[in-house]
């Protein structure tokens, strides 16, 4: 599998949430069988190393890629989802996104002190929700040994907002968008 080939299967949506936002779909990602299995040998092979002891999916696209890779790397896995959807004791954290400001929440259970997380989602765009989500977990006491996401958007720098507040938190992204 080639790096192109995957690019080529991303499909831009015009005006899509609104006018003005050109939408990444990376679903024709998960409908190709060679390619899904190409991802999710890479983010096990990056994450792997890190030894984590917990692998976290952000709601929703990012659990296409975390669900995958804690199986892969025979780990659990615990989600972040948006404010009201988790039915227990949540703790939560106000996490302003391109579109809009939500709130993220994680089961108060859901990670324990001295766990070590890898945090995944399907693509970093500002780094506004990385950067929430980063921060959520850290709320749990639990250390953060890696965020990957399948596709960054490097002209919108998330990237570079996410190392400047989390510069201890390893990133790996596999495709990078240059528009």
């Amino acid at each position: 599998m080639n790096i192109e080939i995957l690019k080529s299967r991303i499909i831009e949506v015009p005006d899509f949430p609104k006018p003005g936002v050109n939408f990444k779909d990376i679903t024709p990602l998960v409908h190709d069988a060679d390619c899904y299995r190409f991802i999710i040998s890479e983010l096990a092979t990056w994450a792997k190393p890190k030894k984590p002891t917990l692998i976290i999916g952000i709601e929703s696209r990012g659990y296409l890629f975390a669900a995958p890779l804690a199986y892969e790397l025979s780990l659990g896995l615990s989600i972040i989802r948006k404010k009201g959807k988790l039915p227990r004791k949540t703790v939560c954290i106000v996490a302003p996104n391109e579109y809009a400001v939500e709130t993220f929440e994680i089961h108060a259970d859901a990670v324990q002190p001295g766990d070590r997380v890898i945090i995944v989602d399907d693509l970093i765009a500002t780094g506004s929700s990385s950067i929430s989500a980063i921060s959520l977990v850290k709320k749990l006491e639990a250390e953060v040994v890696g965020f990957a996401a399948v596709v960054e958007l490097v002209f919108l720098d998330g990237l570079n907002r996410i190392k400047k507040a989390y510069p201890e938190v390893d990133i790996f992204t596999l495709l990078k968008l240059n528009q």
